[in-house]
Order: structure tokens, then C-alpha cells, then sequence
């Protein structure tokens, strides 16, 4: 499969078999991840992968977290608020996932159930959290989403399907604690993978992209 097929091919897959990917395809995977590029070749990335009994374990504590009233403390800001197309484009991503599975607009508590699932990792049998050295700031979150989009192309290659969330960097007081992440590095944003579950309504959801003359400017 070339790079454009599996750009066009993947998507955010937010139902997952239970079906763990073998050790050795992983390894081959977060080892040819290490080729991403980054600013004077830092290599600001540290990723915990947590899978099996851990990672319920884990996803029992974020569900308590969340549960317990108490609001999100991002290790980094997080409080951006879209505006004008920006903001246009996040409604029309949320109407997309909420119509493939036939929930309105106005059903508040289907919404609900939808969106607690991301603490849960979808059900999917392998999570992963990116940090990085909290000093990094904007120059290292710039290489971090190089190295995540490098990791989630590779593994759609191996036919391995994944969801960014930057819903498991807002509580990260249960994360550190439990996978022993020095106070130093934080959580910037995770992500769920394993293998789709293409049976489910949800995985039929898809985005729209914008024309590149939207984006893109070509002088000379």
C-alpha cells in the first residue's frame, strides 16, 4: 500500500476486536517510529504503551477521575476555544460521529455515553500516552505531532487502526501516577489502537477535508 492509499484509507476508528497486536509487530512498528524527524534531531518523545490486565486497571482509574466531579488538569493548555471556520468544522466532525450512529443533537445523555468511551479507550486492547519534557513547550508538542502522525500511518500500513485523543491528556494525575512518569514530563494527548472492528456503525464515521486551495498558497 503507498502513502497516499493509506492516507485515504485511514480514519479514527472508535470501535476495536478484541484482538491484541503481537509483541513483535509493535516492536517493529515504535522502531521504525524513531525515524521521525525532529527540531536539531531532540527526539522529545517518551510513549507508554499499556495493554492487558494494565490497561483496564488503568482505564478503572481514569473512569473514577472523570466520575468524580473534579475538573480537568491538563499538564498543558488545552483551553483553546475554536472560532469562526475552525469552530464550523468542529461541529460539522461531531455531527458526522453522532449522525453514523443515529444520535440528535438534542439526546444530551447519548452524547455523553459516546464521549466517556474515550476514557475507556474505546475498548480497543492497547492505549498509549505521548509525553514529553514539560519545558519543551510549542517546539516540542510541533515534533510530538510529527512522531504521532509518522506512528499512526505505520500502523495502518500493518492494517492497525488508532484514535488520537486529546481527551486522555486532561486528567493526568491517575496516568503518572500509575506508569511512574517522572513530575518532569508531561502528558501531552494518547491514543487507542488495535484492530477495527469493522462491523461497528461507528467506524463508518468520516470527515470531510477541505480543497487545497483552502490551505494551501502557491507563489512563484
Amino acid at each position: 500500500m503507498s502513502l497516499t492509499e493509506v492516507l485515504e484509507n485511514r480514519f479514527s476508528v472508535r470501535a476495536f476486536l478484541d484482538k491484541p497486536v503481537p509483541e513483535e509487530i509493535l516492536k517493529k512498528i515504535f522502531t521504525a517510529a524513531q525515524l521521525a524527524p525532529s527540531n536539531c534531531n531532540v527526539q522529545p518523545w517518551q510513549v507508554y504503551v499499556v495493554s492487558g490486565s494494565q490497561k483496564d486497571a488503568l482505564k478503572d482509574k481514569l473512569t473514577q477521575a472523570l466520575m468524580s466531579g473534579n475538573p480537568p488538569n491538563p499538564d498543558f493548555d488545552w483551553g483553546i476555544r475554536y472560532e469562526g471556520i475552525h469552530r464550523d468544522r468542529q461541529f460539522e466532525s461531531a455531527n458526522a460521529l453522532y449522525g453514523s450512529m443515529g444520535i440528535e443533537r438534542s439526546d444530551k445523555e447519548a452524547r455523553m455515553k459516546v464521549l466517556i468511551r474515550n476514557w475507556t479507550f474505546f475498548d480497543a486492547p492497547h492505549v498509549l500516552f505521548f509525553t514529553m519534557e514539560k519545558y519543551l513547550n510549542i517546539m516540542g508538542a510541533v515534533d510530538m505531532g510529527i512522531y504521532a502522525q509518522t506512528l499512526t500511518l505505520l500502523m495502518s500500513e500493518k492494517g492497525i487502526g488508532s484514535c488520537f485523543q486529546g481527551a486522555l491528556g486532561q486528567f493526568p494525575d491517575p496516568v503518572r501516577a500509575f506508569l511512574n512518569i517522572p513530575d518532569g514530563q508531561g502528558i501531552l494527548f494518547g491514543m487507542s489502537f488495535g484492530y477495527a472492528d469493522e462491523k461497528a456503525v461507528v467506524n463508518t464515521t468520516r470527515t470531510d477535508r477541505v480543497p487545497i486551495d483552502t490551505s494551501v498558497v502557491f507563489s512563484g
